[in-house]
């Protein structure tokens, strides 16, 4: 199978990337823009590779999705804007990559014989849940921009499989974190600010709960919905493990050596949702289960920080 991954210099990307090319026998294009989340560097062992073409380009550029997709039999849509704080200053480039990028995307794959498309999202379209968790059927109520539009973008992916009978299919994540994140997300940069003995900032009072998943699991999970999930169908992608973003926060303190008053608590972000929780019944039911623990992945994840990435 020849797979074009979108967004596939970013975090989550290239790691799938990776997976593909070092795990399976599949041949990948990459598109991504190289925008500020996006590097070359994040592919460094695999741009070389005889089944590996890399494209710089953006997914809004309907001439060249179309020569792409042409040549491809899958579709992973990892191509986002995705810092929520960054979608409050300004939403008008969220909407317009996640939104109608992904529009150009599904237009394209309407005129070719695409075996799935893979629309990649998170969990945060459901919004919060105070307790419980959040199953594929249940309501979608984002309270950010950013979740908004990704919340956008699966509908309109679902509604090209209802209407045109395009093989879609769209996982929501827990939070993911591992190597080659950008630093301006919570691990990298607490794992950075900690190592470095600067302060380490945390919204409220830290106690928002979040389900984390290290990447390499969601990247075994997307390969799983790829090959075996449903086409129409949402499956959700967690751990089952939630941890409140203080003791998050702890965690890297102890892993860098570093003194626990680094923790400095700000001003909460606005919408910044309390807890999210996923139910990941029905991705188990394709045979996929997380392999590495919290403490495990961070492990390695500070290390590959620590080592100078």
């Amino acid at each position: 199978m020849r797979v074009l991954v979108t967004g596939g210099a970013g975090f989550i990307g290239s790691n799938f990337v990776h997976y593909l090319l070092e795990e399976t026998d599949n041949e990948v294009v990459t598109l991504d823009a190289l925008t500020y989340a996006g590097s070359k560097t994040n592919l460094e062992g695999v741009l070389e590779d005889s089944r590996h073409d890399f494209v710089e380009g953006d997914i809004r550029d309907p001439d060249l999705v179309g020569e792409l997709v042409a040549e491809v039999d899958a579709i992973a849509n990892f191509a986002a804007e995705s810092h929520v704080d960054r979608s409050i200053e300004g939403a008008e480039p969220f909407v317009s990559t996640n939104v109608e990028g992904t529009q150009v995307l599904l237009d394209a794959a309407l005129g070719e014989d695409i075996d799935r498309f893979l629309q990649v999202s998170t969990d945060e379209v459901y919004g919060e849940t105070l307790d419980g968790t959040f199953s594929e059927s249940d309501q979608l109520a984002p309270r950010n921009p950013y979740a908004a539009t990704k919340a956008g973008a699966d509908l309109l992916a679902l509604s090209y499989h209802t209407t045109h009978g395009l093989p879609v299919v769209v996982t929501r994540s827990s939070n993911n974190y591992g190597p080659r994140q950008h630093l301006e997300k919570f691990v990298p940069k607490f794992i950075t600010n900690a190592a470095r003995g600067d302060p380490l900032p945390l919204y409220g009072d830290g106690s928002n709960v979040r389900e984390w998943i290290y990447v390499e699991d969601n990247c075994r999970a997307l390969m799983t919905v790829l090959r075996d999930g449903d086409a129409g169908e949402v499956y959700n992608v967690g751990s089952g493990t939630e941890r409140q973003n203080t003791q998050v926060a702890r965690a890297i303190i102890e892993a860098v050596g570093a003194e626990e008053d680094l923790i400095t608590f700000v001003e909460d972000r606005p919408g910044h949702d309390q807890r999210y929780a996923l139910d990941t019944h029905k991705l188990r039911t394709l045979g996929w289960e997380p392999q590495w623990s919290f403490d495990d992945g961070l492990e390695r994840t500070v290390e590959y920080y620590l080592d100078g990435h």
